[in-house]
């Protein structure tokens, strides 16, 4: 007698209105009944988008929920567990719940939606993916549950467009209506083929969609023109670091040194070495890179000065015999790293803060390894500045550049000075490599394809001035940024060289010509 009652009030309880408990709660009676029962459990139980739910229906997928009159228990290596409170339980006298091909099917798609309440990022992420591509009224319910506890931006963006997807499949003209508004507001390529659906889909609201692809369109005209401008700063961040070094060989002491390119590579296979030895210390890996600078200013510097000393210093006030020794010195120092590292490209790998992308406004994605090689060149031309105008070494450097004989009788070693010249701007060049071994293939012949870049950058801006320098190679990135869409990107640097020809000969002296004696 006792029992029956016990029964009769667990029945009377499982009668209450939904209202009575909450969504979970009210969906878990029907685990108990058939099939259908099971069947509708697990849809209302995906429809709750409670966190508790998804643990549950993976537990009965893999045949894992237990049920004893009216507990449901989760079974697993390590312990048995009540499925609403997690409190730890006795299987004794426990079954399995038994599916069919019904359960099944429902099933997998309520473990597909519940995931998006999942407490791991990267399920949520691919789960809001899924819903994207299934686009169905039905999810609606689950996505607004999960946009309501969700604070990654990354996932948050996803969910909002499936959201809206599902929204657009709705049967209600005012739900639709807020599916469009929502992809007014995103404002991407995917948002704009899901209104061009739309309006294919529902010719009662063409207005409302044509006005929202008016407002789509306007905001990826503005990302375009922001990713143009990134892209831009970025070509024109490395030819700025590969042209930095040649503005003071170049540019102060008028040595055109065709194995630039070269001291560019001196510095890539420097921080190649540079990660080799660290690979092994645990600690020190993520600091391989930072290290990596100051060893490649040192191997390019003093290749740099090896050079000045053994075979410059006997050709000046002589360009072409210098174009030439220096050209063969390019070729020599190439077939070297060939014979030490070999032909083949090697790789540096990026530390974890310089890997992933950047969201920026306006759905802008910034690489990071592009976004430090930028902040990495303006940090090198303002030491590079501060070490010419605000040092003795920069000090005799001019002096010795504006008038050789006078700061010869003022006491100035003034071959000591060119040999320390011509190395510091060597050692910026292998600075420059440490960059680009992270955005380029390091191989011998890595700072071949900057060379003719880089003078074009000093010759533009102007010959000895580090703000030409910089305005110069900036300005070169992003025209040719702006050119490439339109002509390719060969026409494109014919196009910027040709621009560059037709300056020269209004402006010989380019952006910034020097003043003073200086120029002469």
């Amino acid at each position: 007698m006792m029992r029956f009652l016990f029964a009769c009030l667990v029945v009377l309880s499982f009668a209450l209105p939904a209202r009575a408990q909450d969504a979970f709660t009210a969906a878990l009676p029907g685990l108990f009944g058939g099939f259908n029962d099971i069947a509708t459990s697990v849809d209302q139980l995906a429809n709750a988008g409670d966190p508790r739910a998804l643990p549950l229906l993976r537990a009965l997928s893999d045949g894992r929920l237990l049920k004893r009159e009216t507990t449901l228990l989760i079974r697993s290596d390590a312990a048995t567990t009540d499925a609403v409170t997690g409190a730890a339980a006795d299987a004794a006298g426990a079954e399995a719940i038994r599916l069919n091909n019904r359960v099944r099917v429902a099933l997998r798609g309520a473990i597909g939606r519940l995931a998006l309440v999942s407490p791991d990022a990267t399920e949520r992420a691919a789960a809001a993916e899924a819903v994207y591509r299934s686009r169905s009224a039905e999810n609606i319910p689950i996505l607004e549950a999960a946009l309501a506890r969700e604070s990654v931006p990354r996932i948050r963006a996803q969910m909002e467009l499936s959201l809206a997807a599902s929204r657009l499949m709705a049967s209600d003209p005012g739900v639709q209506r807020q599916g469009i508004a929502a992809l007014a507001n995103a404002g991407t390529e995917n948002a704009r083929a899901l209104l061009l659906e739309a309006r294919n889909n529902t010719p009662a609201l063409a207005d409302e969609v044509n006005a929202a692809l008016v407002a789509v369109d306007r905001a990826l005209a503005i990302r375009r023109a922001a990713e143009t401008l990134y892209q831009g700063l970025s070509l024109g961040s490395v030819l700025l670091l590969a042209a930095l070094g040649l503005a003071v060989t170049f540019g102060v002491m008028g040595v055109i040194n065709m194995a630039h390119g070269e001291f560019v590579m001196l510095g890539a296979y420097a921080t190649v070495i540079v990660q080799d030895l660290c690979k092994d210390i645990p600690w020190l890996q993520p600091w391989s890179l930072p290290l990596a600078v100051p060893a490649a200013f040192l191997v390019a510097g003093l290749a740099g000065a090896l050079l000045e000393r053994g075979l410059i210093r006997h050709l000046y006030g002589r360009p072409l015999e210098t174009l030439l020794m220096t050209f063969g010195v390019g070729m020599i120092l190439q077939q070297a790293v060939r014979l030490a590292f070999g032909a083949q490209n090697r790789e540096v790998i990026s530390p974890a803060w310089m890997q992933g992308t950047l969201e920026m406004p306006f759905g802008l994605m910034v690489t990071q390894n592009r976004l430090w090689v930028i902040v990495f060149s303006l940090v090198v031309l303002g030491l590079t500045i501060a070490a010419i105008r605000y040092t003795r070494f920069g000090l005799e450097m001019r002096a010795v550049t504006q008038n050789r004989r006078i700061a010869a009788t003022m006491g100035i070693r003034t071959g000591r000075v060119d040999a320390l010249t011509f190395a510091f701007g060597s050692g910026i060049a292998g600075m420059a490599g440490v960059a680009l071994s992270q955005i380029d293939n390091v191989s011998p012949n890595l700072g071949t394809g900057y060379i003719i870049d880089s003078f074009m950058v000093v010759v533009f801006g102007g010959v000895g001035s580090l703000a030409g320098t910089l305005v110069g190679a900036l300005s070169l990135g992003v025209v040719n940024k702006l050119l490439e869409p339109w002509a390719g990107a060969v026409l494109a640097k014919v196009a910027v060289l040709v621009g560059l020809m037709l300056f020269i000969q209004r402006r010989p002296r380019g952006l910034f010509p020097q003043k003073g004696r200086a120029a002469s």
